[in-house]
């Protein structure tokens, strides 16, 4: 009986021994996991694409799946694929064919020295009979400070003067200026804007810059130049952006970490939000709007979109997820597909081929496909095309993910994929239910870029005031980009027309200083 109790005991410790073997082995698996995916991003590229895509056919991959995993069908090629390249190359030479017709043109005529115009043969003086263009080079040349001086004419009147003991005396009048007993000029403002919204470089470098040109003109003022300049001309713009877009139909939206140092209520380490709502392929006129905001709750959607009705296209922050039921979420294929991507490159390589993340990227192309046939088909024709052969693959997509997840670990990258995946499928599907809509995010995705690549290089701002100009600023600058615009021209434009008007109560003049509206000469040069 003893032994029996012993036999027992061992049976139960090796038992545990298993168990909590597994469960090491299991931690350890979802540690490598994470190491392997933190040393791809810090090192590894960002491109989604496989030496699978485009090398294996789906049919291929699907080889090895048991059940009770749904095996996929075929499909058209892989959205992986490497496509050709549509710009052609510039070849040697062919540049100064290619430059816009309305560059300024400096011509250096070269002649022959007085000396040197003998004829060789009978030593006569010769004539010019034509000239050629030998070489075309471009000129560059760096920004320059000219310091603008009003002189205005007093006017009086002799015969009062003669006549009287007074005599009137005026003056002409003179251009109000941008920022009241300030320096700045709209071309100066305009410039600073575009060097730090467009051009990336913070007010600390155009600060150096100015001092080797001479002009000691410090970052703080700078500063306090964008902000009046937001406050007074930018912001009424904005506004009024911001009710045309609540009139479309479709929106885009993402949102960015942005640090503010000197917050009410929040330590400087702590982020802040600043929120990315655009137009989409429908609009005419694109507009690019971006909202600061002190967090990410799920007021501030709600409060920017207040009036708006309609499509709203996002990734899967749950703060879209509690607006009015007038809006319509849709959700973003391409994060399915990041996720899918990612669990795959945390595999080995002799273990990627037939793999479940493999199948779920897969899945991801074929609907992207479906997408790329259509792109110039009508609006109508997409929506035909989409539920006549995207429905089936989704259908197949969804009850391959319901298959899968008893398999995997929900703390695994594969498990994050597959979860959010089907936590997000009643967004990810809204898609279907217009032509208009696209099945990913990546419009937005591209429009909050540049005030990434931007805040990587002024990392923060110092005030909510200038959070808030970043915002106003870095909107107009991208809404003007998007509309073909030259931004420094299209600012100066805005500044100058606004400083000599009433912005605030003039609706016909504030409708002439939307990107939109903007004169011709706003508009930027293109090549040939």
């Amino acid at each position: 009986m003893e032994n029996n109790d012993i036999i027992n005991n061992l049976i139960l410790e090796n038992a545990a021994l298993k168990a909590e073997l597994a469960e090491a082995q299991q931690k350890l698996a979802w540690l490598i996991e994470q190491l392997t995916s933190s040393r791809r991003r810090l090192y590894g590229p960002s491109s989604e694409k496989s030496v699978y895509d485009g090398i294996q056919t789906q049919t291929e991959i699907f080889d090895d799946i048991q059940p009770p995993i749904v095996v996929m069908g075929g499909g058209s090629p892989l959205a992986g694929e490497p496509q050709p390249n549509k710009n052609k190359p510039i070849k040697r030479g062919e540049m100064s064919t290619r430059l816009p017709e309305g560059l300024p043109v400096e011509t250096i005529e070269c002649e022959l020295p007085e000396g040197q115009q003998e004829c060789p043969e009978c030593g006569e003086q010769m004539q010019p009979i034509g000239k050629e263009i030998a070489r075309r080079e471009i000129k560059v040349i760096p920004a320059q400070v000219t310091i603008i001086e009003y002189s205005r004419i007093a006017y009086i009147c002799n015969n009062c003067a003669e006549t009287n003991d007074t005599a009137p005396i005026v003056k002409a009048p003179i251009p109000p200026p941008v920022i009241k007993g300030s320096m700045c000029t709209p071309e100066t403002a305009a410039h600073i804007i575009v060097q730090k919204f467009v051009m990336g470089s913070p007010l600390y470098r155009l600060e150096k810059d100015f001092n080797r040109s001479g002009i000691p003109i410090k970052r703080q003022t700078m500063a306090n130049w964008l902000i009046r300049c937001s406050e007074g001309y930018f912001e009424p713009v904005y506004d009024e952006l911001h009710l045309l877009l609540c009139q479309k139909e479709i929106v885009h939206s993402d949102d960015t970490p942005f640090q503010v140092l000197r917050e009410p209520g929040k330590p400087a380490q702590s982020d802040s939000r600043m929120w990315l709502y655009r137009t989409s392929c429908d609009a005419k006129f694109p507009i690019v709007l971006y909202d600061y905001q002190p967090d990410k709750r799920k007021e501030r959607p709600r409060d920017f979109l207040a009036g708006f009705s309609g499509y709203l296209l996002t990734d899967g922050c749950s703060s879209y997820h509690s607006l009015p039921d007038n809006i319509i979420v849709v959700g973003c294929f391409q994060h399915v597909r990041s996720k899918f991507s990612d669990a795959l490159k945390c595999l080995k390589v002799e273990d990627r081929p037939g793999s479940l993340a493999l199948i779920g990227k897969e899945y991801c192309n074929r609907i992207f496909d479906i997408d790329r046939e259509a792109k110039d088909c009508t609006f109508d024709e997409r929506f035909d095309m989409r539920n006549k052969k995207a429905v089936p693959v989704l259908d197949e997509f969804h009850a391959w993910l319901e298959s899968v997840k008893p398999y995997v670990s929900s703390k695994s990258k594969l498990g994050v994929a597959v979860g959010y995946a089907l936590n997000q499928w009643k967004y990810l599907t809204n898609y279907l239910l217009d032509g208009r809509l696209e099945c990913n995010n990546s419009r937005s995705e591209r429009s909050i870029k540049p005030f990434v690549i931007n805040r990587k290089n002024f990392l923060f701002a110092t005030s909510v005031a200038g959070a808030r100009a970043a915002a106003v600023l870095q909107s107009l600058t991208e809404t003007a980009i998007e509309n073909g615009l030259n931004p420094f021209e299209y600012l100066t434009y805005v500044l100058r027309t606004a400083a000599a008007g009433n912005i605030r109560n003039d609706a016909d003049l504030l409708d002439k200083l939307l990107p939109h509206n903007a004169p011709e000469f706003c508009r930027a040069l293109k090549q040939k």
